[in-house]
């Protein structure tokens, strides 16, 4: 009997689905949390100078507003994952898609500094709600034998809602004649910027409604009849739904919910692959990646370039973006992870360290001089392609598959946290060491790039090819 339901198990794993591309759409629509969390995460590169202006404030101000998104986005992410085993997947969709609405509405209208502060932390909220919920969706919806594919779609979905950020941005500061704080229908361009946002947060709080439940949600809460009908929809009418829904509860129910104990053992506290997984998310942040997404328009302006160029080229650094994780989705499997990794660090010190001579340069009239002009926007796209073809998909990819399955939940709730805390760190200190020294902040970005090479050599498993159930 047991064998011939593994039999059954197995045939429907492989089954495809009847309407394949109504699974696509399923998985489209929860991939739009991940264009919103690309989208919010990087519009406000678009207002930095226009908020300086608008509230005459110095640079560590401003980078408290920029950054202050992300301490929203880490309560975000660590209420999610209860709150969608509690009320549904679908609810925590809605609830992300109703504050990126309200901080949309809220952002574009406000009375001063400290309540922009508070719709980016909402803002901020839904960013790390649609970081967690997105992907677990995706993982419970999918058909087993496309899960690898469908699961990229929120990685892609994000990169893509930088880019569209950045394209809405570079058309909306024309339209004010390149003005950041020009008048378009009596509201000031920045304002636009943040508010178009309302267009797709709408966009998602709709498509959740057209979407079904997850069927491990629905089964865990006793709905048996709707999980298989949504089992039947998403996996094929050829699949045994009793045999499906049974291995679903037989999964959940053997299940270990990892706690923070789980984790402590280790020489300094904490497990070393847990340690590992801290440092992989540190470094991800440490080599001033998101500066290139939430400050790049304000850095080409500091060094002469106009504003109008200075968003076409944030834009275009969008489009990089996208080249370089679709090149890390074709090679990580092929190549392996710690390859990967190493092209990337290798790459990114070169970008960075050129980057750093280019500023270090004196400017003339304003401006930087041709040739170290040149060497810097050449630089700085190059320094974005490597880490996007690299650690912006093999730290997720790694983080996934590296801890042992009895603590792989709160190893990636821990290392997520660092992220999060490394990311606040980095956005919160830009303003304030690029007015001390901005070749001088580069070269510290360059020398977390190196010391990322040594870290990987001797610390990072490789998991290309092995089962989960072989991380120990």
């Amino acid at each position: 009997m047991t064998t011939t339901v593994q039999a059954q198990g197995s045939e429907g794993r492989k089954a495809k689905p009847d309407h394949l591309g109504h699974v696509i759409f399923i998985t489209a629509a929860a991939a739009m949390g991940g264009f919103l969390f690309g989208y919010d995460s990087s519009v406000i590169n678009g207002a930095v100078e226009a908020i300086r202006g608008r509230y005459d404030i110095g640079s560590a101000a401003l980078a408290q507003v920029v950054a202050i998104a992300l301490i929203g986005s880490a309560i975000g992410a660590a209420t999610a994952g209860r709150m969608a085993d509690r009320i549904g997947r679908i609810r925590v969709m809605q609830i992300a898609a109703v504050l990126f609405t309200v901080s949309a509405v809220g952002s574009a209208l406000p009375f001063a500094l400290w309540d922009l502060a508070m719709w980016r932390v909402l803002g901020g909220i839904g960013i790390g709600m649609a970081s967690v919920i997105g992907p677990a969706y995706i993982a419970e919806v999918a058909p087993p034998a496309y899960r690898g594919r469908l699961a990229s779609f929120q990685q892609a979905a994000i990169v893509i809602g930088i880019a569209v950020s950045q394209l809405v941005n570079y058309a909306i500061l024309n339209l004010a004649d390149g003005d950041q704080r020009g008048k378009i229908a009596g509201l000031e361009a920045w304002q636009w910027m943040l508010g178009v946002m309302v267009i797709p947060a709408v966009v998602y709080g709709l498509l959740s409604f057209a979407i079904p439940e997850s069927p491990r949600f629905l089964i865990s809460v006793g709905r048996i009849d709707r999980a298989k009908e949504v089992l039947r929809e998403v996996e094929g009418k050829t699949v045994d739904l009793d045999v499906r829904a049974d291995e679903i509860e037989q999964a959940m129910r053997s299940e270990h919910k990892s706690t923070f104990k789980d984790l402590l053992g280790g020489r300094f506290g904490l497990l070393p692959v847990v340690w590992i997984g801290v440092g992989l998310s540190v470094f991800q942040q440490l080599v001033g990646i998101n500066v290139a997404f939430y400050y790049s328009s304000t850095l080409w302006q500091s060094v002469g370039v106009d504003p109008s160029s200075s968003f076409f080229y944030s834009f275009t650094t969008s489009i990089i973006n996208i080249l370089g994780t679709v090149i890390a989705m074709v090679f990580v499997d092929k190549i392996g992870r710690k390859p990967l990794a190493l092209i990337g660090s290798i790459g990114m010190a070169v970008s960075l360290a050129l980057v750093a001579w280019a500023f270090s340069a004196n400017l003339v009239d304003g401006k930087l001089p041709h040739t170290e002009g040149v060497v810097a926007l050449v630089a700085a796209h190059a320094f974005v392609l490597f880490f996007a073809l690299s650690w912006g998909v093999v730290v997720w990819v790694l983080l996934g598959e590296m801890f042992p399955n009895k603590i792989r939940a709160a190893g990636l709730g821990v290392a997520a946290s660092a992220q999060w805390i490394a990311n606040w760190a980095i956005t919160a200190s830009f303003p304030s060491l690029s007015d001390w020294n901005l070749s001088g902040t580069y070269i510290l970005y360059t020398a977390f790039a190196l010391l990322s090479i040594p870290f990987i050599l001797k610390w990072v498993p490789e998991t290309k090819g092995k089962a989960l159930e072989e991380m120990g």
